[in-house]
């Protein structure tokens, strides 16, 4: 491990820790809100991963040990945590949100090929802001509902996700272009197509599981695009 790697391992620490005091202490009296703010802001981890010298660090070091620790707040815990932030939505919604990140990391720079970096962070986009805001979008505005399997959607929430989603994409597809990773082509359309794509995996989802199958869904799209277009 590089020194750079100790100095960015100390400052996403302190990110982490912030944002949960923040959403413990300040946000405390909106818990939906408050778990949302974490879900968003944890989520531009995202932004830096690049400056880490090899892809095992963050599994290791960052993805890992926050999914041991979230699993320690949720209800199948061993011990009773009490906290405003993951009590406030799915028990299980933020340790499956770590722990996809875990595997996606494990699965694509590390066991395939490092410069399949842009892939977590490409699918950790609808999870991270297209799902954020669809959620609060869909709280604030969203009148017309509509329901598949058991899960109650919002037509402003999905329509918030897409479009979050789609713009975020192309900010960071450009962003890791930027960075020195080797990416196909930009093509709007696939980003769009798959960010409607991510937007109708999380419609159909329900009880937090979204946290993994739009983040799995994304990433194999992405690496089909890579592989194969």
């Amino acid at each position: 491990m590089l020194f750079s790697d100790i100095i960015a391992l100390i400052i996403v620490y302190l990110y982490v820790v912030v944002i949960f005091l923040l959403a413990e202490k300040v946000l405390k009296s909106r818990p939906e809100v408050s778990r949302k703010f974490v879900h968003i802001m944890v989520g531009n981890m995202i932004f830096a991963m690049p400056f880490f010298s090899d892809p095992s660090i963050l599994l290791w070091f960052i993805t890992l040990p926050i999914t041991i620790a979230l699993f320690f707040l949720t209800e199948y815990s061993p011990i009773t945590i009490h906290n405003s932030v993951t009590e406030s939505g799915h028990a299980l919604g933020l340790f499956f949100y770590a722990g996809i990140w875990s595997v996606l990391l494990l699965i694509f720079p590390i066991l395939i090929d490092p410069n399949l970096l842009w892939i977590v962070a490409l699918a950790i986009v609808p999870l991270v802001y297209g799902d954020g805001f669809a959620a609060l979008v869909g709280g604030k505005w969203g009148r017309i509902k509509y329901r598949i399997f058991e899960g109650e959607k919002t037509v402003a929430g999905s329509l918030a996700m897409l479009s979050v989603t789609a713009v975020l994409s192309v900010f960071v597809w450009v962003f890791y272009t930027a960075m020195g990773y080797t990416l196909p082509e930009l093509n709007f359309w696939y980003i769009l197509i798959i960010s409607a794509i991510a937007t109708i995996a999380e419609a159909i989802s329900y009880g937090g599981i979204d946290n993994l199958t739009v983040p799995s869904v994304t990433a194999i799209l992405y690496y089909l695009v890579a592989t194969i277009l």
